[in-house]
């Protein structure tokens, strides 16, 4: 595994820019190293090209252990797409399959500009909140608006807000897959990384996981991943404090994963 790559500054790929002052969406465009996308236009290719911010962005939870060339945000977005059509076919009866695939290819689309914020970087929530729901207006109104009638970026921000709002159960399936997913690169990066480095914090995101479905495959990647490190000391995240995640640690991921939504409709 390598665990290092070289920079060429800010606007290195992997890397998201920061912006002076409070956060804003044209603030965060004026990084864009090859310019900011043509707004306006009835043609989506602009969208196209910002698009490619999602390839070349990593996921930030992986870098703070020296993972620098680990996972980008489409990366993660594919596979828990792929992840959802294996969906059990009892839960699956009950959900709009469909909408969980597009679902799972746009929910942290805002990330494109915002980059992945973690529980650990000090960014309230609402403030992350803010930030995400105003980079995919800016995407469905100032990219999209005039693509078609508007009418693919009104459904892209429908959808996405459906994941925010985490009141449907299609939204609670796809927030269960996006831990699940998550689970599984952790231990894929702590396999490669030959017993030398333990992830062992991110299997807090287990304890999220709603569904029984998805709970069961949860808790098979957590018993291949004890196999693994069995007779080595590691971190046991999905027992929280007792497992070695500091208190602190644990409250900021509590916080993070706290949903607005309490309600599943069926």
């Amino acid at each position: 595994m390598t665990l290092s790559a070289p920079k060429t500054g800010a606007t290195a790929h992997g890397v998201t820019p920061k912006v002076p002052g409070p956060w804003t969406v044209d603030k965060a465009l004026d990084t864009i190293a090859v310019g900011k996308p043509v707004e306006g236009s009835a043609s989506p290719v602009p969208y196209f090209h910002i698009l490619e911010r999602l390839k070349t962005t990593k996921r930030e939870g992986w870098r703070r252990f020296g993972i620098e060339r680990g996972e980008s945000i489409s990366d993660h977005m594919y596979r828990m797409s792929l992840m959802a059509m294996l969906c059990p076919p009892k839960l699956a009866e009950k959900l709009d399959m469909f909408k969980c695939m597009k679902m799972c290819l746009i929910h942290d689309m805002a990330e494109l500009l915002v980059g992945d914020i973690t529980p650990v970087d000090g960014v309230a929530k609402p403030e992350k909140s803010r930030r995400e729901a105003e980079t995919m207006d800016y995407i469905t109104k100032r990219l999209l608006g005039n693509v078609n009638g508007g009418d693919v970026g009104k459904v892209i921000r429908e959808v996405w807000q459906e994941y925010e709002d985490s009141r449907t159960l299609e939204s609670h399936f796809v927030h269960d897959i996006d831990k699940m997913e998550l689970l599984c690169q952790m231990v894929e990066y702590e396999k490669r990384g030959q017993g030398k480095l333990d992830l062992g914090e991110f299997a807090y995101v287990k304890t999220k996981i709603v569904l029984p479905e998805v709970q069961s495959w949860a808790e098979e990647v957590i018993q291949e991943r004890e196999a693994f490190w069995q007779g080595h000391s590691h971190v046991r995240g999905d027992v929280g404090v007792d497992g070695g995640v500091p208190a602190e640690k644990k409250e900021m991921q509590d916080d993070y994963y706290n949903r607005e939504g309490d309600d599943v409709e069926n």
